[in-house]
């Protein structure tokens, strides 16, 4: 009471003054129409624009003007993604910790198991570091490397970066494609089991990254990358990869041949048996492969969108074809059909089918999955004889054979009847000349994965030595590099 008889009529005026500015304010922020909202709204079904609705005939929004969907994630899709980055990681761990591990000898399965592990830690480390923001930001304004602006994670929120998805948030995206981040290198190991030490394999990765898989998958997926024909206008390949064709499983197996061969054969390779020590190991790893790639190809839609749903059937079909076609040339090979061969086909199906699983249809799919089981087995059971070189558990064969022929066939069967989104910059090559495209993708990542290699490995080499001592690798790398053994009797 004795300060408002102080002050008088001055607070009222104050109120006054303020609440006509903040109605001022409201009258003078556009107010979107309910049509405009509804649109919003109709665009998370579609997997749109939700500003679509707003922007007039330029392509300019309004100042001010918004709806509720703008700026957020969509339940549906971001739970798909979230999802999908955990079946991922599952692929590594344990998925491919088991599978490797299961066809290595018994003193080696820890060994596969620590680098697994290693890598997934070192590969988050970068990842978040500098990783992200050197494959999905921009201000290089280069189309060979992305930008520093996310370094850190900085500024990755829970918001959609709509440079790749209108509704999964942007924390979501970045997790998810660290996943992919992580199994890469780890290809790699199967070339190069049961010889490798432990630190050199760490180094090598770390340095891969960056020369190799940093780059590789800007230009591949970066929105503004040399060879993204579905989004980049201005790409210098117009070349199409759904999933990673040229960016996990080309990279990683013809880096991996390179590396088995600057490292040597294993002892013994070619005179004495080095049989799987568990193919109950590596047939559950496949299985967890099998399940984990749901995520890999269908959440490379970004959405639980039609586009997914196609995936995911195109990836089963071609999984299991090319498991049958694998099995059965090996039935008229050598009259029996084994586990081994049931899993390395299904593993070659599932590489082949990747960067064509969201622009194929289920024809398309099929035919893929016959080639993923007669062409890499050829490479595994005839070409490596031939040549010699000591590729232990096939991730040349498997990954960089059917990677590359992925690529190539995802050229001859893509449809924009699948995804309109190949209208948007290749229509007038999609059927015709985009196979051309693809080969030269196939060229760019053919050079950089094996000049990349080669410097890296030898500079290893040279300063600390790649290869385990005769010694370490007669008695086991479990032991040797871990003080620990993968099973006590």
């Amino acid at each position: 009471m004795i300060i408002q008889s102080i002050l008088g009529w001055r607070p009222l005026a104050v109120l006054a003054v303020l609440g006509l500015s903040v109605m001022g304010t409201w009258a003078d922020a556009p107010v979107p129409t309910l049509e405009q909202r509804v649109a919003g709204l109709e665009a998370y079904l579609g997997n749109g624009d939700p500003t679509a609705a707003l922007k007039d005939e330029k392509g300019n929004i309004p100042e001010g003007l918004t709806t509720a969907s703008i700026g957020v994630a969509g339940p549906g899709h971001n739970a798909w993604l979230m999802t999908s980055a955990a079946l991922v990681l599952f692929m590594t761990l344990p998925g491919l910790a088991l599978f490797y591990g299961g066809l290595v000898r018994s003193k080696n399965v820890l060994s596969i198991m620590a680098q697994c592990l290693g890598i997934t830690g070192l590969v988050t480390i970068l990842w978040w570091a500098v990783g992200y923001s050197l494959v999905f930001g921009k201000s290089f304004g280069s189309p060979i490397l992305g930008g520093s602006e996310f370094f850190f994670l900085k500024g990755v929120t829970s918001a959609p970066n709509t440079d790749y998805a209108y509704w999964v948030s942007q924390n979501v995206f970045s997790m998810y494609q660290m996943m992919f981040a992580i199994i890469t290198p780890a290809l790699i190991i199967g070339a190069i089991a049961e010889r490798i030490k432990f630190s050199s394999i760490l180094i090598f990765v770390g340095a891969w990254m960056f020369i190799v898989y940093f780059p590789l998958a800007h230009m591949v997926w970066g929105v503004n990358g040399l060879m993204n024909g579905v989004w980049n206008a201005t790409a210098a390949i117009k070349a199409i990869d759904f999933a990673g064709g040229t960016v996990v499983h080309m990279s990683s197996g013809w880096s991996a041949l390179i590396l088995c061969m600057i490292l040597g054969k294993r002892l013994g390779f070619g005179k004495e048996p080095m049989p799987p020590h568990s193919m109950v190991l590596c047939m559950i790893g496949t299985g967890m492969l099998w399940v984990g790639w749901y995520g890999f190809n269908a959440g490379s839609a970004v959405a639980a969108d039609g586009v997914a749903a196609n995936a995911f059937m195109t990836t089963t079909l071609a999984t299991g074809v090319a498991a049958f076609v694998w099995a059965t040339a090996e039935y008229f090979d050598k009259g029996k059909s084994s586990v081994l061969g049931f899993c390395s086909g299904a593993v070659a199906g599932l590489v082949v089918i990747t960067p064509a699983t969201g622009f194929v249809d289920a024809t398309g799919s099929i035919v893929i999955g016959v080639a993923a089981g007669l062409v890499p087995w050829f490479f595994c059971t005839r070409v490596k004889k031939w040549f010699g070189y000591d590729d232990a558990l096939d991730t040349f064969g498997v990954h960089a054979v059917g990677g590359t022929m992925g690529a190539f066939l995802t050229g001859v069967f893509a449809t924009a009847e699948v995804n309109a989104n190949l209208n948007l910059n290749l229509k007038e090559i999609v059927g015709k000349t985009l196979v051309a495209e693809q080969c030269k993708a196939i060229a760019l990542t053919l050079a950089l994965s094996i000049v990349g290699t080669v410097v890296i490995a030898f500079a290893i080499k040279m300063l600390m030595g790649l290869r385990a001592s005769s010694e370490a690798e007669r008695e086991g790398l479990d032991i040797n590099d871990h003080e620990e053994k993968g099973y006590i009797y």
